[in-house]
């Protein structure tokens, strides 16, 4: 929940949901919005899938997500389980043996989707080999696969059936008396994903899982899944997402981070302010925001910076963040610490200045000797 006694206008309160778990990551209930991504390398590439798992955990991703779509891919799995420094879910489509496999493999947790794992019996094995090996379940209904007799009963995909499926399988788990459980309603339309899982919400308190799937590039697809997933996160709704692109999955964890940041839910490293630039500006702005960028990934602690280049609104913005930097004129700007004028500093070696005073103003907030400014800037 993000709550701002000071500008109530800020506040979002998340829909009540049960909390289940995946692996050591809570997910629902009071637990933090958690950000997950999926890899894309071939499961059977053990060291490829590794690291790419172990490049989106340092990135900030809670969980991962993989791919198994055959007997190899199982078997790989329990090394890469035994590997990782996040708890893996393990994607299964098709041949419901794949679950089963993967959980005595160890994942976390196994993502079923009902338009295409088998009929109940199949369902109810992986359901017991979940239970016998402490695995939760995510329901994963997609708009693109959805059951045969439901799409006979709507004539195409749309919320009303994308929510029966998932409330047909959650009936399944409950009456096998399984409850870790959480569950998602995925479109790659944003109207479509956005109304089922409106519909979602009033019918179940599992925990969901939001996503806008097969949302497309780095640039569309962050567009696409900022409209649908912000909108839904700012009304409440959402215990755990994914965002979807055809990227690197590192890709995919910042811009799921950028959204939970935007919305004061999540906080996670450097918060840059910067501005658009124009012709006021006293040194580059858009250069020096590319740089600061590269250079701050490694800082965690959640902060902010305010990159602005001129005295039109950099002073005030800078009053509101840990560190600010301002341009001038006659090749210098005025660096603000903690909301207040500090000294000046030349634009060359400005980069380099500001990065050694944000991992000082770091330092100094993880040993507790100052504060952050504002946690919901």
């Amino acid at each position: 929940m993000s709550l701002n006694h000071v500008r109530p206008w800020r506040n979002i309160y998340r829909r009540e949901s049960r909390k289940i778990h995946v692996g050591n990551v809570p997910v629902g209930g009071d637990a933090p919005i958690s950000v997950q991504t999926m890899t894309n390398t071939l499961t059977t590439d053990v060291a490829g899938t590794i690291d790419q798992v172990q490049r989106a955990a340092e990135a900030g991703a809670d969980i991962v997500r993989i791919s198994v779509p055959d007997e190899a891919s199982s078997k790989a799995l329990k090394e890469i389980v035994r590997e990782s420094p996040v708890p893996i879910v393990a994607d299964i489509h098709f041949h419901y043996k794949r679950g089963i496999e993967a959980a005595e493999a160890g994942a976390a947790c196994l993502r079923i989707n009902p338009g295409n794992i088998g009929d109940e019996r199949r369902v109810k094995e992986v359901i017991q080999a979940a239970r016998d090996h402490n695995c939760s379940i995510r329901i994963g209904v997609n708009a693109g696969s959805l059951e045969k007799h439901l799409l006979e009963k709507y004539g195409e995909p749309c919320p009303d059936a994308m929510v029966e499926s998932g409330m047909e399988h959650i009936r399944i788990l409950q009456d096998n008396d399984f409850h870790e459980f959480k569950i998602s309603v995925k479109a790659s339309d944003v109207f479509m994903a956005a109304a089922a899982y409106q519909q979602l919400a009033e019918r179940t308190d599992a925990p969901i899982h939001l996503g806008i799937t097969e949302a497309g590039g780095l640039m569309s697809g962050t567009i696409k899944s900022s409209i649908g997933l912000g909108n839904l996160l700012w009304m409440g709704i959402g215990d755990t997402i994914r965002v979807s692109l055809s990227a690197d999955p590192v890709e995919e964890v910042k811009v799921g981070y950028e959204i939970l940041k935007s919305l004061g839910l999540r906080h996670r490293g450097v918060n840059i302010i910067s501005c658009p630039s124009c012709a006021r500006q006293g040194f580059d702005v858009i250069k020096t925001v590319e740089a600061l960028e590269k250079r701050l990934e490694h800082i965690k602690t959640p902060m902010s910076l305010s990159i602005i280049g001129c005295v039109v609104n950099g002073p005030g913005e800078a009053l509101m963040t840990d560190v600010g930097f301002t341009g001038g004129g006659a090749g210098s700007g005025m660096v603000y610490l903690a909301g207040k004028q500090d000294h000046k500093q030349s634009n060359e070696g400005m980069v380099d200045h500001i990065v050694r005073l944000v991992e000082q103003r770091a330092e100094a907030i993880e040993a507790g000797k100052v504060i952050v400014m504002d946690e919901d800037v």
